[in-house]
């Protein structure tokens, strides 16, 4: 890891973990599981606090609602644990995903690849 690299790192929490959350994972955190993005949650040893380091981007809506449950206290045991029970009809979870390329675009969208046929579109000309 280069000087820009570390440096970034340290004063940008967008970019991963900063320099403080680093030390401070590394001096008090316990790690206690992962989930299937790659980001580790860990909690202090008296359990007074809870945190994540994200794997790639920050989005807090990368984390599922297993883990942010745990991370929230809704339930005391980590997904990795005593994992949740899932109904059949329920949908995979998937990370917000408004402002990028994957996010919904309805038919005749200016994002979309092919804008749908317009015939019923007229366009305005001044006289």
């Amino acid at each position: 890891m280069g000087i820009g690299s570390s440096l970034l790192r340290a004063l940008t929490w967008w970019n991963g973990q900063t320099l403080n959350t680093q030390l401070f994972t590394w001096r008090k955190g316990v790690k206690v599981g992962e989930d299937e993005q790659g980001n580790v949650f860990y909690r202090n040893a008296d359990d007074s606090q809870r945190w994540v380091i994200f794997q790639g981007e920050v989005e807090a809506s990368r984390i599922s609602p297993d883990w942010h449950g745990w991370l929230h206290r809704t339930w005391d045991e980590p997904p990795s644990d005593k994992p949740l029970a899932h109904k059949d009809w329920e949908r995979p979870h998937q990370e917000n995903l408004t402002g990028s390329a994957l996010a919904y675009a309805p038919a005749g969208s200016l994002r979309q690849a092919r804008p749908a046929d317009r015939r019923d579109y007229e366009a305005w000309s001044p006289e």
